[in-house]
C-alpha cells in the first residue's frame, strides 16, 4: 500500500479474469489481465487479502493518470467470494 500526496491510501495491483463467454455461436475461453487500482477503505481490503483470492470488482476505466493513455480500472465496490 501506498499513500497519494493528499495522504490517501492506495493500492495498485493486477487483476486476472478467467471466463467463458458464448461468441459468434459458439463458446470462447477468455483469459484476460488488467491492471487495477483501489483507493481508501477499498485498498485497505485488497492489501489485506491473500493473493489470487476470487472476488467480484465494480469500477470504471479511466487512465492511471491525467497525463497518461494507459487505462486502469478504478474500483468502486468490491465483493469478495467465499471459498476461494
Amino acid at each position: 500500500m501506498r499513500y497519494t500526496p493528499a495522504g490517501i491510501p492506495a493500492v495498485e495491483f493486477k487483476l486476472r479474469h478467467e471466463s467463458e463467454q458464448a461468441e459468434a455461436g459458439g463458446k470462447r475461453n477468455v483469459i484476460a489481465e488488467m491492471p487495477a487500482i483501489a483507493f481508501e477503505s477499498l485498498a485497505r481490503l485488497i492489501a489485506a487479502a491473500k493473493p489470487g483470492a476470487g472476488a467480484r470488482l465494480e469500477g470504471f476505466l479511466a487512465p492511471k493518470t491525467k497525463r497518461s493513455k494507459r487505462l486502469v480500472l478504478h474500483v468502486t465496490n468490491i465483493e469478495f467470494i467465499e471459498g476461494t
